[in-house]
């Protein structure tokens, strides 16, 4: 980050049990001429703005990181000692509290952050850094008051990975277990399908792969699709909602004689992804929304927050199975649509989130063992007449679901630095405006719900 935002950042304090206090001058200095080990002598008695006074460590941009069950936090030390996360601009006072609030978006059960263990600048933990502090000014400290908190948040980091992993085996992704099977947008390089080759079980299931056109395969495609710009609206409005991913259903119709796919409907799921049991709820809700409605499911979304709209390996196989499912037993054809969202990707031109329908075409008879081939579709967007009752009060269901999540989208923060994240929204949205130019209006209370959170 090369400036700071134009109006003051959101200072964020809570950093639970491990949050470090501030010293006054007479404080520090005292804490440099003490010996033994005194009160002060504790993890919470050395800050970054000792380290930085004592030219342990220097005030940069991008310099601190913290790197928690394969998620990667990026953060600027100022020069007061405090923490500016790069992906919002936030700014901390500790390191604890931010290694706290990052923690809290991919673990909400975590309770503390360890930060002076999880947080490290120019690749070294910072409480390797208090280690040589105290081994200049307090020799005679004893050691295993910075050591504990290190090992104890390697054990812990170490044995809920594992728990993920074993989880993961024992549980593979259906329709109904859609929701459970998502993760965390990490920055991703997509690579072109052609590379892939056979499967390989060492190969990152999250790798991002480029879609391939129909004709670039020989082949048309077998069905055109209409998506209402509701159906856009609502989603695109739930996936700017959180920095984390989010995934819905879509309902419409399939009409067998004009081979035409309508989708007229969104259906967020109002979850956490790691919630299976919340999960089935809300998915009995929307079968029977589905049905109150005469619809038929036809397809589902999700984000990738911060990445390229692009399926992963992973999504290419729920796509997969998706469309086999919805075949049915018959043998007769259904398409089901996959549509990946990117609202917050900075490589997306301008305000409006990337939007990417696709679809995936069976491997080769011949090579039986590749990944399905993820192609884009061809896509009519009919432009709605007006904003229907449903989706205004889906919107505000979703605005109540986030209100008090970790990973709310704060928006009167600032996108870039010349616009706000309300700014982003809106101007995301009006891509997708119907023709009733009231709608702006009849947004504005939305807007006003979600400017209201803090």
């Amino acid at each position: 980050m090369d400036s700071e935002p134009p109006s003051s950042p959101q200072v964020v304090e809570d950093g639970g049990e491990e949050d470090e206090e501030e010293l006054s001058g007479g404080e520090e200095a005292d804490l440099r001429s003490s010996s033994g080990r005194g009160s002060l002598l504790t993890r919470r008695g050395i800050t970054l703005r000792v380290l930085l006074k004592d030219g342990l460590v220097e005030p940069g941009d991008g310099v601190l990181a913290i790197h928690y069950l394969g998620k990667n936090f990026v953060g600027d030390l100022l020069n007061d000692g405090k923490i500016r996360w790069v992906e919002t601009g936030q700014i901390f006072n500790s390191p604890s509290a931010w290694a706290t609030h990052c923690k809290r978006l991919v673990n909400p059960a975590k309770k503390s952050g360890c930060g002076w263990a999880s947080v490290r600048y120019r690749g070294q933990k910072l409480v390797q850094y208090k280690t040589t502090w105290l081994h200049k000014y307090q020799p005679s400290a004893d050691m295993s008051l910075v050591s504990e908190e290190d090992d104890d948040e390697d054990e812990e980091e170490g044995k809920t990975a594992l728990q993920a992993d074993e989880k993961n085996k024992n549980n593979k992704p259906g329709l109904n277990d859609l929701m459970v099977s998502r993760r965390t947008d990490r920055e991703r390089i997509p690579v072109r399908y052609c590379t892939l080759g056979t499967r390989d079980a060492a190969r990152d299931s999250h790798t991002l792969v480029e879609l391939s056109a129909f004709s670039a395969i020989n082949r048309f495609q077998p069905f055109n699709v209409a998506v209402s710009s509701n159906v856009l609206l609502l989603m695109d409005f739930h996936c700017h909602l959180t920095t984390s991913e989010v995934v819905g259903y879509l309902g419409g119709r399939w009409d067998t004689n004009t081979q035409l796919l309508t989708v007229l409907r969104a259906f967020p799921c109002r979850t956490r992804l790691a919630d299976r049991e919340s999960a089935s709820a809300v998915e009995e809700e929307i079968c029977q929304n589905l049905f109150m409605r005469g619809l038929s499911l036809v397809g589902w979304y999700h984000s990738h927050p911060r990445g390229p709209a692009l399926p992963s390996l992973q999504d290419i196989d729920s796509q997969m199975d998706h469309q086999l499912r919805l075949q049915g037993s018959n043998n007769g054809f259904q398409p089901c649509l996959g549509i990946i969202c990117g609202p917050y990707y900075h490589g997306n031109q301008g305000v409006a989130s990337t939007i990417t329908p696709f679809w995936v075409v069976p491997p080769p008879e011949q090579r039986p063992n590749d990944h399905g081939i993820p192609v884009a579709v061809e896509v009519t967007y009919v432009q709605d007449n007006f904003l229907t009752s449903d989706v205004l009060n889906e919107m505000m269901l979703l605005v109540d679901y986030y209100r008090s999540a970790p990973d709310i989208v704060h928006f009167n923060q600032y996108w870039c630095p010349d616009t706000t994240m309300m700014d982003k929204i809106k101007g995301s949205l009006s891509c997708h405006a119907p023709k009733d130019q009231a709608y702006s209006q009849i947004l504005e209370h939305v807007y006003s719900q979600l400017s209201s959170i803090h």
